[in-house]
């Protein structure tokens, strides 16, 4: 896999560089914001990772950039942590984000989840887990042993293919809000909490210690389909 590593520290970049081709990956850095924008075009990289803080042109900038012409996976890193940071970031069009510091498997964790091959409504018709089998063809919820059909509401059900459309990948509030409920609730969170809250109840194994519909503190939710470990 080829990776771009855009960041103004040199010892990450050195770091990065040694983990990451020790793995097999193919590596190409960038120091500075229009590096990394003439980068993502000459090399096309499978996935953009991405400090914010960068000279030259500001990482949203670098981000909006490559979203006007490319849909490569792009993982913030950042020191930047606050909530607001990190949501003009996925409204901005990165895929994903990561506090720094940050630990190696972390990281590589993310970078999979990326790159891994999202499925859609044609090849993969049905989604399993925890024992509940969702058939997106059909617009069906049910339990693998019994049958029982799970009856969803209409919103429910929204929200649910739309968290379904992106596993494992974070999926903003703003961008759930305008999905399910329209532009002009973009801002409603209230309606998000109440809804996955439902969600959880009928399709979670233990709904106050949901494993597949993960709340992301000021940024959004995440379906895992494999599980979330439990502390």
């Amino acid at each position: 896999m080829k990776i771009l590593i855009a960041d103004d520290d040199p010892q990450i970049l050195r770091a990065l560089r040694i983990t990451l081709t020790a793995l097999g990956h193919q590596i190409v850095t960038a120091e500075d914001g229009a590096a990394a924008l003439r980068r993502a075009a000459d090399q096309q990289p499978d996935i953009v990772v991405l400090d914010l803080g960068m000279p030259m042109i500001d990482g949203l900038e670098v981000i909006a950039g490559i979203r006007g012409w490319s849909k490569v996976p792009i993982l913030v890193v950042s020191g930047r942590a606050t909530s607001r940071d990190k949501v003009e970031a996925l409204d901005a069009g990165a895929d994903d984000y990561v506090t720094k510091p940050f630990s190696t498997d972390e990281l590589l964790a993310r970078m999979r989840a990326l790159t891994r091959s999202t499925p859609t409504v044609a090849r993969e018709p049905t989604i399993t887990f925890s024992g509940v089998s969702v058939d997106l063809a059909a617009k069906t919820v049910s339990r693998v042993n019994t049958g029982e059909t799970l009856r969803l509401t209409p919103t429910e059900w929204k929200l649910l293919e739309v968290l379904l459309s992106f596993p494992d990948r974070l999926v903003t509030q703003q961008t759930l809000l305008e999905r399910v409920w329209g532009p002009q609730h973009a801002h409603d969170t209230g309606y998000l909490r109440l809804y996955v809250g439902q969600l959880r109840k009928k399709l979670e194994p233990e709904p106050p210690r949901p494993q597949h519909f993960i709340t992301e503190p000021g940024m959004g939710y995440r379906f895992v389909p494999g599980g979330s470990p439990q502390d």
